[in-house]
């Protein structure tokens, strides 16, 4: 029988608030280095490379970037550089790698090839004196602390503060920077969802598939959390957003279909409660991750966040009740939570 409390995923899981305030305290100057740096360079757009969690994290720097600081971003194509030798041309770019480790060859072989371009280059990792981190003009530390756990949790939500610290800074927002610091606590009220959690990951004990649903920023969050439950649960689980679900998807949904809506308050609470109408007449079992009452009411299974922040920050406290829900089930299941089947800690691709 797995006690979870015994699991390293569940100390690193309830380090997050700690490991936040860290690296807010610590790394808020040499972000605003690169913020300048990237003033300075009339930086025009962003490439992105990263894979797996962090490839989640850059899916949100697409829209934080995008929305606050009219930024395009890109997620960078590897094999480009690693398979096909073509590496397109950087000009005005930023080239940020995220990477928990900075060990993965073809992460490593973008930033190689940016710099050699002459392009500005940076990275969020947890190891800056990593292979990544010695081919990067900026090196921002996560500051995670070791993550001995396979599943990536603290160092998510690091290399997710360090996005929104950048996009602040960049906007030279003192409102969004007073705002990120709020997030530690924010993120530890958060956490007082664990007991409620653990008695709902018995009614999924036996759950073959479900589907993760988010928009926005929040898309970063679906494909997070669907990640947490493949790896953590071995369960089929496909993320998607609410408009790109209703283009097809939609047809898979009978009666008792596992959906996992995460809306916290924002622009698109309207449009994700039509949503949640569209899944209950289909008598889907919906999954509500939100702050907001009336959306709430419309799930089978309320998950009530405790604290509401603006939306650009929730991505940051919404995936802590994914992560708690992933590894109670998998502790439900009697798999090992820090240890999933066929997994290590670092993934080398090329």
């Amino acid at each position: 029988m797995i006690i979870v409390e015994d699991t390293q995923l569940y100390t690193e899981i309830h380090e997050q608030p700690q490991v936040l305030s860290g690296l807010i305290e610590r790394e808020r100057d040499v972000i605003q280095q690169l913020a300048h740096k990237i003033q300075e360079h009339e930086i025009t757009h962003v490439v992105i490379a990263a894979r797996g969690t962090s490839d989640n994290a850059a899916r949100y720097a697409k829209y934080l970037l995008g929305s606050t600081n009219r930024l395009p971003v890109a997620l960078a194509t590897p094999s480009l550089y690693t398979v096909y030798k073509k590496p397109p041309k950087f000009q005005n770019t930023l080239v940020l790698g995220i990477s928990q480790s900075g060990k993965s060859p073809d992460i490593v072989a973008v930033l190689a090839e940016a710099q050699e371009q002459g392009a500005l280059t940076a990275t969020f990792t947890n190891i800056p004196e990593s292979d990544l981190g010695r081919v990067a003009d900026y090196v921002i530390d996560i500051e995670a602390g070791e993550e001995r756990s396979i599943a990536a949790t603290k160092t998510y939500t690091s290399e997710l503060t360090a996005i929104a610290l950048l996009s602040a800074c960049l906007a030279d927002d003192q409102s969004m920077l007073a705002e990120i610091e709020s997030i530690p606590a924010v993120v530890g009220k958060t956490l007082s969802m664990d007991a409620e959690i653990r008695r709902i990951a018995a009614r999924y004990r036996y759950m073959v598939a479900c589907v993760t649903i988010g928009r926005g920023y929040n898309y970063a969050t679906a494909f997070e959390l669907a990640l947490k439950l493949k790896e953590l649960t071995y369960t089929v689980v496909e993320p998607y957003s609410s408009a790109d679900f209703l283009h097809g998807p939609l047809a898979m949904v009978e009666p008792g279909f596992p959906v996992i809506v995460i809306a916290p308050t924002g622009v698109l609470i309207h449009e994700i409660r039509g949503l949640i109408h569209t899944l209950n007449d289909r008598q889907a079992e919906v999954i509500a991750i939100s702050d907001d009452p009336e959306t709430l009411g419309l799930a089978r299974i309320p998950l009530s966040l405790p604290c509401s922040v603006p939306e650009w920050l929730s991505p940051i406290t919404c995936i802590v009740p994914g992560q708690l829900f992933a590894m109670h089930l998998a502790a439900e299941r009697d798999y090992n939570p820090d240890h999933p089947r066929g997994l290590s800690k670092v993934t080398e691709t090329v």
